[in-house]
């Protein structure tokens, strides 16, 4: 071979293998995942995270304790205990504490000052329980005015129901004797849970996001969950709910929810005024004109199994993300997940983008808050599933470059950076694709469908690319795939794969 030829190509190589190397270390480049190092006594499933306002954490955990752990001091202090599966907590004030328990939402109070609660108050236990495993509760999160919300996971057909049970028993759901049967797990599993519906609410309220006002009145607020683990508030004080992958359910979403909203799932029915269809008999063409579109959808296996909590993000300059966006955790995959809100004409939808990613991160990522200081505080729990433990620090190094919105035009879409791009992409790939809407469990991508951009366009500034397209489609989920983009500074681009779920087109 020709000696300048050899050269040349192993110069080529040489520079893809820094850029790929580049590449790989993106997310180690931008920020720092620091491991918190864990008492051996205190329980490693961290079930919720609060940052305080004095800068402890708050956590709870699931042995059933609420720890105050002090960054500062690297000190560990069981704040309350006996408490039931706990999965998430709110500081209401010093000393004092919302926490959602299976059975009950409970504030915790502190009322001597020396660090350990002293009392125990039931704030809202009116929901009911079947005794099913899978009867989990969620939350809780508030708003500005003081309104309280939780979430309740639907039963699994697993398992049955117990003889005993809280609440009313929906007499829409198989006849309860029968559906005691599981006791005997081997007949059960050959016999009547072949005729259960795979999820069920035969208990108020579950597949139910709760609202609990200032003055005690509870009121159901929106149906349609299957097992909706994260809840969270944005800045302009909208109310987001994650779901999980499941019948009916396609693949996981991410909700928009306002009062009176159903999410798809219909054995939450059972408990809305005036419905009179068993779940068991529900088909989806029943259901087309109560059901709410997700904002976002994850599709399964790629981007998220099980998605955790959403939290608004902070002052840019602090963490380096765009302020008035959400980011959000999974259960099974090793990575964070960037969620960029399009509002066109009132419908909010918008792009999901990979962030902080790797094995140092793992998985497991339930419950994260952020502290005053800027730091990302993610907490992990696997409860006997998939998952991970312990206690998790990140904090920014340096500015990334990323992509800083992701809008729909009449043509195409708009993606701005944060930085200006070095050149233009060498190839963007599109597809969209939907999912079924059915009781089976879960949906192969559907309608896959490969789109050539008509156009592609750097702005004067080199931050925004311009995609041009033919044609749009609405209810499908674009995935846009940039490839390897760099900054004019060689940085690389911080989440190369975005998929904006498209409701609404421009009109």
């Amino acid at each position: 071979m020709n000696t300048l030829l050899s050269a040349s190509l192993l110069v080529v190589l040489l520079s893809h293998l820094m850029f790929s190397a580049m590449v790989k270390a993106v997310w180690y480049d931008y920020y720092a995942i620091e491991r918190v190092d864990y008492p051996i006594e205190i329980d490693p499933q961290v079930g919720g995270l609060t940052a305080m306002k004095d800068g402890r954490l708050a956590l709870t955990v699931m042995h059933g304790d609420v720890i105050i752990y002090d960054p500062e001091s690297e000190r560990w202090d069981v704040f309350a205990s006996g408490l039931h599966m706990p999965l998430g907590i709110v500081e209401e004030k010093p000393g004092q504490f919302l926490v959602i328990q299976k059975p009950e939402l409970t504030r915790i109070i502190d009322t001597d000052n020396d660090g350990k609660a002293d009392q125990y108050q039931t704030v809202y236990d009116d929901f009911g329980m079947t005794g099913n495993y899978h009867e989990f509760a969620f939350g809780p999160v508030v708003d500005t005015e003081g309104n309280i919300f939780v979430a309740l996971n639907v039963a699994s057909n697993f398992n049955g129901v117990f003889e005993y049970i809280r609440g009313e028993y929906s007499d829409l759901c198989p006849p309860k004797d029968k559906m005691q049967q599981w006791h005997d797990f081997e007949k059960w599993k050959q016999g009547y849970r072949k005729k259960v519906t795979r999820m069920f609410s035969c208990a108020p309220y579950r597949g139910w996001v709760m609202k609990i006002a200032p003055d005690g009145e509870v009121t159901p607020f929106a149906s349609g969950f299957r097992s909706p683990a994260g809840m969270g508030f944005d800045d302009n004080g909208r109310l987001w709910v994650t779901d999980n992958q499941g019948d009916w359910i396609g693949t996981s979403p991410l909700h928009h929810v306002s009062e009176g909203d159903f999410a798809g799932h219909p054995a939450s029915l059972h408990w809305k005024k005036g419905w009179q269809k068993p779940h068991s008999e529900i088909e989806a063409s029943d259901l087309l004109s109560l059901r709410k579109p997700a904002a976002a959808l994850f599709p399964h296996g790629e981007l998220a199994n099980s998605p955790t909590k959403p939290v608004k993000t902070i002052a840019k300059s602090l963490f380096g993300l765009p302020e008035g966006e959400m980011l959000l955790g999974d259960m099974n995959k090793n990575h964070l997940i960037r969620y960029l809100p399009d509002e066109i004409d009132g419908t909010l939808q918008g792009t999901l983008i990979p962030f902080i990613a790797g094995n140092t991160l793992g998985i497991g990522n339930y419950t994260m808050d952020f502290s005053s200081d800027g730091a990302l505080w993610v907490g992990k729990v696997h409860m006997n599933w998939a998952g991970g433990e312990g206690l998790l620090k990140i904090t920014k190094k340096k500015k990334p470059f990323l992509i800083e919105s992701v809008t729909l035009h009449k043509d195409g879409f708009q993606i701005t950076a944060n930085e200006p791009i070095e050149a233009m992409p060498d190839s963007v790939s599109i597809t969209h694709h939907t999912y079924h809407y059915h009781a089976k469990y879960g949906s192969e991508k559907v309608d896959v469908t490969n789109v050539v951009p008509a156009k592609l366009t750097l702005g004067k500034s080199r931050k925004q690319l311009f995609i041009t397209l033919d044609s749009l489609a609405e209810n499908r989920l674009y995935t846009i795939d940039l490839g390897e983009m760099v900054s004019v500074n060689g940085k690389p681009l911080m989440g190369t794969v975005l998929r904006y779920n498209l409701i609404k087109r421009v009109e």
